[in-house]
């Protein structure tokens, strides 16, 4: 579970950079797959880290943003497979407002951590397992090369039970943003986190039911 406690931990614990996966993912290209470095569990900065233009920031608000990139980015990943796999328009439609809404979020997880002087986010996408602290709800690389070999029916109901399990992550990541951290912009942008993908999980369940 996504808890203070190992925000703090992994704060102390690790290095600045964290894994980060790459969010421009073909919508039908699967060999942009075949072609990534899921070997590395490191990742490093595209920018060196410059004097910080903010200090209303602390370190829970740091580590929120700097796991919540990679998270966003898995979770586009998973929704630029919707469109070649599936006939469900209810999904596609999920699908396509999913990239919408985390693509400029991505952004301005870049934005802060530049501010904050932590440098922005790498694109490099290293491997799903391991390395990923805190961030619950984030698929291995085994279940992300499973989902991509499926399609119809089978594709759907694996996809959305996944998304609820990432989902899920992502609002207990933001859940914690609220209670340890003090930036108002990584605050806001935790309430709309919870918003937005509490109302994806309770639509994604009733569609599973519905299956």
């Amino acid at each position: 579970m996504f808890t203070p406690t190992r925000i703090k931990l992994a704060v102390i614990t690790s290095t600045a950079a964290v894994a980060l996966i790459a969010a421009g993912c073909s919508d039908n290209d699967d060999s942009s797959m075949s072609g990534m470095d899921h070997s590395s569990t490191s990742a490093t900065a595209t920018t060196s880290a410059q004097a910080a233009t903010r200090t209303d920031f602390d370190e829970d608000d740091v580590m929120f943003l700097q796991m919540m990139y990679p998270h966003h980015a898995q979770a586009i990943e998973m929704a630029k497979m919707v469109p070649s796999r599936s006939q469900n328009q209810e999904l596609l439609t999920l699908a396509q407002n999913i990239e919408q809404a985390q693509g400029p979020e991505m952004q301005q997880i870049t934005t802060l951590l530049t501010a904050f002087g932590k440098g922005a986010p790498s694109p490099t996408t290293t491997g799903h397992e391991g390395g990923h602290g805190g961030m619950t709800g984030m698929m291995t690389d085994d279940q992300m090369k499973t989902l991509a070999t499926l399609s119809g029916a089978e594709f759907d109901k694996q996809w959305l039970q996944m998304m609820i399990d990432h989902h899920t992550g992502a609002v207990d990541m933001a859940n914690a943003e609220l209670t340890d951290g003090v930036n108002p912009d990584a605050k806001a942008m935790a309430k709309a986190i919870i918003t937005g993908q509490q109302t994806e999980i309770d639509q994604m369940k009733t569609m599973l039911r519905q299956s």
